[in-house]
């Protein structure tokens, strides 16, 4: 079996040479190196051309991973980058659904549970390979990558990562105002299902919330489900940003530097300041929520995570900290005195529609009803007026 059938089917990995490195200048917060530790040139000039359109130094960092996953495959295979076809574009594909994804490899879990759902929560544990949407994303930064570089003259010729004529076909000229039109997926996309937003009910949100093992971790749990705030915005929160009288705070709206209200319940403020009573504040300019050992730091979003993960060994569970952000939602999406617009607000949700997948019913707020349901016993057939119960009885039986 030749090296290609190999990657193909998952059997090997991909050399780990390179990496994406901090970058001190200011024009480009990450950089990618090769086997040699030398700068990709073609890689750095795609980025800061993406900087310059005001990207975010997150989606930077996430582009230099995608675009350092397909740089050591073309190494493997011995193809230069500008010279790169479909087929490498396809095997990197059968290589992302097949191989393991190294964030998956966790200690102290199962690797035969990867993929099932968790009986608790109702949510699927994740599988141990790479996302479809992973995928995808893959599929579009290449793409974006070789366009880039195709319109100035450089890299290949066509770009190796195929785009369906029917989808450049309808998608090329048309109305802003008119609805996008349906079309088949490009090749080698994956179909990425719709999926329900989960949210923590009242009883397991308390087993979650009593698993917490200090203030700072209660505190800031309760103020992500009481404000739903993104994961990296709340984190980010600063103490001359706490509206105390207000019961609010003013956090940096995801992919944006605009400050934004949003609320917390009383609870929520109550821990904040007994959180901060214990820790003391923290310097001006810097987050409120810090490490509880070692030096103070600022508390980074996989230190908070892991905390999550050794709650959820505890219990049983599989909750993620974007489910807080579901459960806020999905809490006021059931209560009948706010609309569906206020809704759409407090979560800062660009489309409506977004807000409309809470308003349907949860099952784990049907359980008992349907429970009720199938007891209840079936009520026997009556004939419709005008007909002699003698007469069905004679034809039907009975």
């Amino acid at each position: 079996m030749d090296l290609r059938q190999q990657l193909g089917q998952g059997r090997i990995d991909l050399a780990r040479v390179g990496e994406v490195r901090p970058n001190p200048a200011a024009d480009l917060p990450f950089i990618v190196v090769d086997a040699a530790g030398r700068e990709i040139e073609a890689v750095s000039v795609f980025l800061r051309d993406l900087q310059l359109g005001d990207a975010r130094a997150a989606t930077c960092r996430s582009y230099a991973h995608d675009l350092l996953r397909w740089f050591r495959l073309l190494a493997m295979v011995e193809v230069a980058w500008d010279r790169a076809t479909r087929g490498e574009v396809a095997l990197l594909v059968a290589w992302m659904r097949q191989a393991p994804n190294p964030q998956r490899r966790r200690r102290r879990t199962d690797p035969g549970l990867c993929g099932a759902v968790n009986l608790k929560t109702g949510k699927a544990n994740l599988a141990a390979g790479y996302g479809k949407s992973t995928i995808n994303h893959t599929l579009t930064v290449v793409g974006g990558f070789y366009d880039f570089h195709r319109h100035f003259g450089a890299g290949s010729v066509v770009n190796p990562v195929p785009v369906g004529a029917q989808r450049r076909q309808l998608l090329a000229h048309r109305s802003p105002l008119e609805p996008a039109p349906p079309v088949r997926r490009s090749p080698l996309r994956q179909k990425v299902p719709t999926q329900q937003p989960r949210s923590i009910p009242d009883e397991r949100w308390q087993e979650l919330f009593d698993a917490m093992t200090c203030t700072r971790d209660r505190a800031l749990l309760t103020c992500y489900v009481s404000s739903g705030a993104r994961a990296s915005e709340l984190l980010a929160l600063l103490a001359e940003n706490i509206d105390w009288q207000g019961m609010r705070i003013w956090v940096v709206r995801k992919g944006t530097d605009v400050l934004t209200a949003v609320p917390i319940s009383p609870q929520a403020a109550v821990l904040l300041a007994a959180y901060l009573a214990e820790a003391g504040l923290p310097p001006p300019g810097t987050p409120v929520w810090r490490t509880m050992s070692g030096d103070s730091r600022p508390l980074s979003y996989s230190a908070i995570r892991r905390r999550l993960q050794r709650a959820n060994v505890v219990l049983g569970t599989n909750w993620s900290l974007h489910d807080l952000r579901h459960t806020t939602c999905a809490r006021m999406a059931g209560d009948p005195d706010l609309t569906l617009p206020e809704i759409q607000a407090v979560m800062r949700h660009a489309h409506i529609s977004t807000t409309q997948q809470y308003m349907p019913p949860r099952l784990d707020d049907l359980i008992d009803k349907l429970q009720a349901h199938y007891r209840r016993p079936t009520p026997p057939p009556t004939p419709a007026p005008g007909y002699d119960p003698a007469d069905i009885a004679t034809v039907f039986g009975g």
